[in-house]
């Protein structure tokens, strides 16, 4: 079955992951069909200064505005 690779900036707790992981392997269960047993998610943190788009590092981007 598959391995889900995640990659996203540091910062997320352990319970936000979990949860996307579980998420992640019923959307998979659910598509491909298979066992859960068989689907790995692998997460990845990357610091913003280790992440650019556009040429520009997200450590020297604006922070993002809180959600309202």
């Amino acid at each position: 079955m598959p391995t889900i690779r995640v990659e996203l900036f540091e910062g997320r707790t352990p319970q936000q992951k979990a949860a996307l992981a579980k998420e992640l392997t019923e959307a998979c269960v659910r598509v491909l069909g298979g066992n859960a047993d068989g689907i790995d998610v692998i997460f990845s943190d990357v610091a913003r200064h280790d992440w650019a788009t556009g040429g520009v590092l997200w450590s020297e981007k604006a922070p993002p505005k809180p959600s309202t």
